[in-house]
């Protein structure tokens, strides 16, 4: 009766400890299940602080990059720079820049505001040389006896994907002489003309080529832009 008493009493014991242990194992486990729902609670959160102090330099990048180049322009364009006109035209372009600076830089691709910028200012000189060529065209135009013009409206559907490409290739467009943008409808430009040789010029391209080369248009790539990519990608690395 003792020896049975004893047996039963020690496989009493031996359960409690087997309770306790698979008990000591299920608050192990819980506790190890909140150390890393914390520990991934504390990435998650610190990786969205850090998303928004990029957030914020790329903003602030990005308005300073539009505040520089609507400055030069400004400069440019006005030929006034006495203190009236700088301070006038700063206010305007800090203002505009407020406003516009997600526009313009809102669809770059590869994320250096300094590459769009470098290839926008190279573009400017071959628009020039454009507008010089357009201004010589129509002045011979015009001196011809029989003013031998012969105005059209061109439609065509552009390649390029952005708002912002748009907006340059539309105010390319208006600034060459002979070439007038009148609206543009989901992509699609209604161009007047003031003669077919304009109107031939625009239809080979380039310009929209050139615009699409500036943003890193997806349809437009060129070996220049496997070249910045692969430095950018390599400085990060």
């Amino acid at each position: 009766m003792e020896v049975t008493l004893l047996v039963q009493a020690t496989d009493d014991a031996f359960k409690m400890i087997e309770d306790a242990r698979h008990q000591a194992i299920g608050i192990l486990d819980t506790a190890v299940g909140l150390t890393s729902e914390t520990r991934d609670i504390q990435k998650r959160n610190i990786q969205a602080i850090f998303r928004g102090a990029q957030e914020s330099r790329t903003k602030f990048q990005n308005f300073i990059g539009t505040f520089l180049l609507l400055s030069v322009f400004w400069l440019l364009l006005s030929g006034k720079f006495d203190a009236f006109h700088l301070t006038l035209g700063g206010i305007c372009c800090l203002i505009v820049s407020l406003l516009t600076y997600d526009l313009l830089f809102t669809n770059i691709r590869i994320g250096d505001y300094r590459l769009v910028t470098g290839r926008f200012l190279s573009y400017v000189p071959w628009l020039i040389y454009q507008i010089i060529l357009s201004n010589i065209h129509v002045a011979a135009l015009a001196l011809k006896y029989k003013l031998p013009v012969d105005p059209q409206v061109m439609k065509f559907k552009t390649k390029l994907e952005t708002d912002i490409s748009w907006v340059t290739l539309a105010n390319s467009i208006t600034l060459t002489p002979g070439t007038i943008t009148m609206d543009i409808k989901d992509g699609e430009f209604y161009i007047h003309a003031l003669d077919q040789k304009v109107a031939e010029d625009l239809d080979t391209g380039e310009m929209e080529n050139r615009i699409a080369h500036i943003f890193m248009e997806a349809d437009h790539i060129y070996v220049q832009d496997v070249l910045d990519v692969a430095r950018i990608y390599g400085a990060i690395r």
